[in-house]
């Protein structure tokens, strides 16, 4: 019984959707609003984003380069083996650069991964600012922070750009969902 016959059995097509952006973007709002939609169209998805993965998996792991390099190749080989599963995995996760979402990519089959860039600017994230993250690697108390002291490197040519300044997270949710019903991932309902 293989990866074809599990998703058969849950009538939909394994994948990874991969959201990645600044910290405060906007990712796990709309990944959760994501989340929500498909198991209400009798989906079988499962969210993975920071916070449950480093408290559990991956709370050995601090935030230096090498920390987020392996934070990323972790989830990366748990979302594959939820993808093999015939699971549709959300990833919502910083994941500031390219090589590191580039490898999580090549886990899979191509039609398997969707990458999705939260886009949202800096300025704005900094103003949201729901942790308070920013006004903390502002003043020094976190180091190597996305956007602040640390690079992030926007995808190139992701599946999807979600522009967060003209829509609500909900419409871009829904826009998602559409992007997953025209590639056949999931079957309208």
């Amino acid at each position: 019984m293989g990866k074809s016959e599990r998703a058969a059995l849950k009538n939909q097509k394994p994948c990874i959707i991969w959201f990645t952006g600044l910290s405060g973007a906007g990712k796990s709002t709309i990944a959760n609003i994501v989340d929500q939609k498909l198991f209400a169209m009798s989906c079988h998805p499962i969210l993975l984003d920071g916070d449950n993965m480093r408290h559990g998996l991956n709370r050995d792991l601090g935030f230096s380069e090498a920390d987020r390099v392996e934070n990323i190749r972790r989830v990366g080989e748990v979302a594959k083996l939820m993808a093999d599963g015939g699971l549709i995995v959300i990833c919502s996760f910083i994941s500031p650069y390219r090589a590191e979402r580039d490898m999580v990519r090549n886990l899979v089959a191509r039609e398997e991964f969707i990458e999705i860039f939260v886009d949202t600017p800096l300025e704005e994230c900094v103003r949201r600012d729901p942790k308070g993250l920013y006004s903390k690697a502002k003043s020094g108390k976190i180091k190597n922070f996305t956007g602040i002291d640390a690079p992030y490197e926007i995808p190139m040519r992701p599946e999807f750009h979600l522009r967060t300044m003209d829509q609500t997270p909900e419409q871009l949710a829904e826009a998602v969902i559409d992007v997953l019903k025209a590639r056949a991932i999931v079957h309208g309902h």
